[in-house]
């Protein structure tokens, strides 16, 4: 019976064993057990009408770079068990994993894997299937197909990042076995209804991140009861006030709660807190990223139950404010605390206290105010240990850098853009786990040497610049660190190349400009950093030439090397860039740098002010990915050549101040993607094209002044709806002001929503990729009589210059329009007409120059309604008048309406004849008037001689006084018979 008992045993045992396999343990979740899977031996071919399926699913996708070579009917690749991305189990040979996914890829501009025409129906034959993982497929915009909702053993299903379109399918509700469920980065999706949530009670992980679903409430999640991970992120949930109640009080397994980004409205302040818990909350959640959010500081007392369990709190970019509350530093188990991009003040005594564990401390970007050191001091110091990175940069705290070394495990320390003072303190470099130091941007100054760096090992970023610090290390110095990244602009560095530089040899990031160097560029200074990606020497005094440079850069950096004493040709090695600044040097030479390589990653080049000479070559199209291209301030000459058309991506043209001869190439009409063309101080000729406006859509800047166009402005020039700056001046064109000006839409609007004019570039080119990157434009042009240049408020400019010309006829009502001109300058052309009456309409305009015209008529009394106006030029035209009464046209010189022999009044010296009379500014239209002092003086002399004509003859004669009262008395008889008369018929014709 003994050996009967034990066979019973065993036998058990092997049952069980045989039922886990079986079950549950064919699928793993990981890519480790997908390996295990394909490794193991499989004994059982797979089923032939599963292998069908597979086929028709593969008939669905466009296999460009053939993934899917090993899928196939022939007989060497019967067997659908060992396809790429295709699992079996041992036991049944059953397909129960299809993995054609991908991981989130860590750049957005990544290819698809595989472009899906379909879905195929014949999937629903995969009935044993338990992971469906088919993440980075572009099924362009088609439906989730209804079938999958009969795939009821899945397990795992992530359909990420596939670009599909249209409803969830309400069958989701019968995949009872779900625990995992990836819809996200999907931006099409519409579900009918999240009734179907309700029915996955055996859920583990949920993630409709990204899916812009609208759902009118959450009371489906409490069905969830099994429910660990909930991930919402990117759903529209500002309706749904109650989301606290549904999310943080009904589901007791949650360990990990992501609603990034969702509008969540601020949860409502209950009356008691103790109605905070319900029996069924989570004891276990530790994980909540609640970030991008419209979240209050409401949401502390909803979290306030979970202080023994939170470990990562994630609480960024919403509306707290206030101090940070007690609460907080009851959270015993928090390691990771983010509050940054808020309205917080600052942290009461115990906002920290208990916070034991704190290992990361996220502050940035807020209003913390008052002594860093006595923000320190609330810290706990229980945390000392655990502190690995502190970030309160960005906010308005004052005093000194003393009191941090007491966190001996920082690795991380930033307090950038704060108000910080006086030097850094030297027990900076005991903190040797130290790898990210940045205190950029304050207002510290001193000495710094290689104490403050003494036992830094670990250092990998190092920020110090704009601040007042001067760097003074040995020449024979060999620091103890190797840093990938170095910023140490507007510090004092020079005036000899730093020495020590030369021992980093893994920095891919160095910024020294404005450093005070005056030395010549070191010869190992390109070989040493051939790995960096961005190198910026601007605006120092390094001389020297490019000389022996042959190196190969590992990656293609950004080079930086503006306003310094740089001579000679460029070596062909610079081609290699994606970025290159060499303006304001006194380089020279041709640009024959820019053929030596037929593919070329350059995207940005900027060669002004310099000393080139000649023509440009004509390799243009080796350039195909250039984005902004300035060659001002040069000696160019020549044509410009006509494969500057082939540059299909350029943003951004400047060849102003050179001496480019000839009409304007056609083949730049190619150039579509423009938005600044800067063609001015050349001896271009021909007339204006009228491709400018049908080719350009996105055109902001178009300067053609101090050229040789002629011929008249073309109407096309009002289809650029996006311009802000319009300069012909200093031409030969002629004919009429086009009156369709009132079609520039964005001169037709006040203001301007950004300051700068920024572009941005970057992703995919060619062979190799280059992160996002942008840049500001520039530009150069006379304003209020001299010459200025604006970049950083250049997106608040908007004029039209169309001075110096030949102009002629009226200037047009429409250009009153224009609301938003900021500058308008009409000067030195032939201009007759008026001033249009309406001419006040332009309130914002700080510039206006109409004169050296033939203009006449009276100054519109509505120009005195532009307060802003402080340049005003209408010297020599035919105007007439007096000047309206107002503090503006009174306030500007008397040049300003000199030669305009007619006009008169304040400020000039010549008196109106009737100066007492005020000018109605209430008129907004001025009129001819008829009634004048010359009408009053003769009728007082009609009056007089028609008065003493008569009066006077019957006062002085007589006899014809007599005759006068005679004639008076026989007119009455006369009336008196001839009324009586009248009388009498008309009693007799109605008798």
């Amino acid at each position: 019976m003994k050996g009967d008992g034990r066979c019973l045993k065993l036998f058990l045992a092997f049952s069980i064993l045989f039922l886990q396999n079986v079950k549950g343990g064919e699928v793993g979740h990981s890519h480790n057990h997908s390996h295990s899977l394909r490794d193991a031996k499989v004994t059982v071919r797979c089923i032939e009408r599963e292998r069908q399926a597979l086929l028709a699913f593969k008939r669905g996708l466009v296999d460009e770079f053939n993934h899917l070579s090993s899928w196939g009917s022939e007989a060497e690749k019967q067997d659908c068990c060992r396809w790429e991305g295709v699992y079996c189990s041992n036991q049944t040979g059953h397909v129960i994993q299809l993995d054609l996914g991908y991981s989130v890829p860590e750049y957005s501009f990544l290819e698809y894997s595989f472009q899906g025409k379909m879905i195929s129906p014949k999937l629903i034959e995969l009935q044993h299937l338990q992971y469906l993982h088919l993440t980075w497929i572009d099924f362009n915009g088609n439906q989730i197909p209804d079938f999958i909702g009969s795939l009821t053993n899945l397990r795992h299903l992530s359909l990420s990042s596939c670009n599909l379109g249209g409803q969830i399918p309400s069958s989701f509700g019968n995949l009872t076995q779900l625990q995992h469920l990836d819809l996200s980065y999907n931006h099409q999706l519409q579900p009918e209804n999240l009734n179907w949530l309700g029915n996955l009670t055996q859920l583990q992980n949920l993630d409709l991140s990204y899916n812009q679903l609208q759902p009118e409430n959450l009371n489906w999640l409490p069905a969830l009861s099994s429910l660990t991970h909930l991930d919402l992120s990117g759903n529209n949930l500002s309706t749904v006030f109650d989301w606290p109640e549904a999310v943080l009080n009904k589901l007791p397994k949650l360990v990990e709660l992501t609603l990034w980004n969702c509008s969540l409205p601020p949860p409502p302040t209950p009356i008691l807190s103790t109605t905070l818990y319900k029996t069924n909350s989570s004891t276990s959640l530790a994980y909540v990223y609640l970030s991008d959010n419209h979240l209050t500081s409401s949401i502390f007392l909803w979290l306030s139950n979970y202080s023994t369990s939170l470990v990562r709190l994630y609480l960024s970019n919403n509306n707290l404010s206030g101090f940070i509350p007690d609460f907080i530093g009851n959270m015993s188990s928090l390691v990771d605390l983010d509050l940054s991009d808020n309205q917080i003040d600052g942290a009461n005594p115990n906002s920290f206290a208990r916070l034991c564990n704190l290992g990361t401390l996220s502050l940035q970007r807020n209003h913390l105010s008052g002594q860093l050191s006595k923000f320190v001091q609330l810290l706990p110091r229980c945390a000392q240990n655990s502190l690995v990175d502190l970030d309160l940069s960005e906010n308005v705290l004052k005093g000194s850098l003393n009191n941090l070394t007491s966190f001996s495990s920082l690795t991380r320390m930033n307090l950038s853009a704060n108000q910080l003072s006086g030097k850094i303190p030297e027990s900076i470099g005991q903190m040797s786990q130290l790898d990210f130091i940045d205190f950029s941007k304050n207002s510290l100054e001193g000495v710094v040497s290689e104490t403050h760096f003494s036992k830094l090992s670990n250092l990998r970023y190092l920020d110090l610049s704009y601040n007042s610090l001067v760097l003074k290390f040995h020449s024979d110095w060999v620091p103890p660190f190797q840093l990938f990244e170095i910023y140490l602009a507007s510090c004092k560095v020079g005036p000899l190349f730093p020495k020590w530089l030369q021992t980093q040899n893994d920095s891919f990031k160095l910024d020294i400009s404005n450093a005070g160097i005056s030395d010549i560029l070191p010869s190992w200074f390109w070989s040493n950093f051939r790995n960096a990606e961005v190198i910026n020497l601007s605006q120092n005094l390094i001389r020297g030439i490019f000389t022996n440079l042959t190196v190969e850069f590992r990656y293609s950096p950004e080079l930086h090397l503006s306003s310094n004493q740089i001579e000679g040709p460029i070596p062909s090695t610079l081609s290699q860039a994606s970025y290159l600044d060499l303006s304001n040097n006194k380089i020279s030479r041709s640009l024959s740098f820019l053929c030596a390589s037929a593919d070329m990653i350059l995207a940005y080049l900027n060669l002004s002010s310099n000393s080139f000479a000649g023509e440009l070559p004509d390799c243009w199209s080796h350039l195909e990915n250039l984005v902004m291209l300035d060659l001002s301030n040069n000696a160019f000459s020549g044509k410009i050549p006509m494969t500057i058309g082939s540059l299909f991506q350029m943003q951004t043209l400047k060849l102003r101040s050179n001496r480019f001869v000839g009409e304007l190439p056609s083949s730049l009409k190619n150039c579509t993607s423009l938005e600044v063309i800067d063609l001015g101080d050349n001896k271009l000729s021909g007339p204006i094209p009228t491709w400018l406006g049908v080719s350009f859509k996105n055109l902001v800047i178009l300067m053609f002044s101090t050229n040789h166009f002629n011929g008249s402005m073309p109407s096309q020039l009002c289809h650029l709806t996006h311009i802000k700056i319009m300069d012909f001046s200093m031409n030969n064109i002629s004919g009429s002001i086009p009156k369709c000006l009132n079609n520039l839409t964005t001169l037709a609007q006040k203001g301007n929503p950004s300051l700068s004019s920024t572009h941005l570039y970057g992703g995919s080119m060619g062979n190799e990729s280059i992160a996002p990157t942008n840049y500001d434009d520039d530009a150069s042009f006379i304003w209020k009589g001299r010459m200025q240049t604006y970049k950083s408020t250049l997106g608040l400019v908007k004029r039209i210059d169309l001075s110096s010309n030949r102009l002629t006829g009226e200037i047009p009502s429409e250009i009153t329009h224009l609301v938003g001109l900021i500058s308008l300058n009409l000067s030195r052309n032939q201009l007759t007409g008026q001033i249009t009456p309406e001419i006040g309409n332009l309130e914002s305009l700080d510039s206006l120059d109409l004169s050296r015209n033939q203009i006449d008529g009276r100054i519109p009394t509505s120009l005195a309604r532009i307060d802003r106006l402080s340049f005003l030029d209408l010297s020599y035209n035919n105007l007439s008048g007096e000047i309206p009464t107002g503090t503006q046209l009174q306030s500007f010189d008397p040049l300003d309406y000199a030669e305009n022999p007619l006009l008169c009044g304040p400020p000039l010296k010549k008196m109106c004849v009737n100066q007492n009379e005020p000018t109605d500014l209430s008129n907004e239209e001025d009129k001819d008037e008829f009634i004048t002092l010359g009408f009053y003086i003769s009728m007082g002399i009609g009056f007089a001689a028609g008065f003493w004509g008569v009066c006077g003859t019957l006062i002085f004669n007589r006899s014809w006084r007599y005759a006068y009262f005679k004639f008076l008395n026989n007119l009455n008889d006369w009336l008196y018979v001839r009324i009586a008369l009248i009388k009498r018929q008309l009693k007799l014709a109605y008798a």
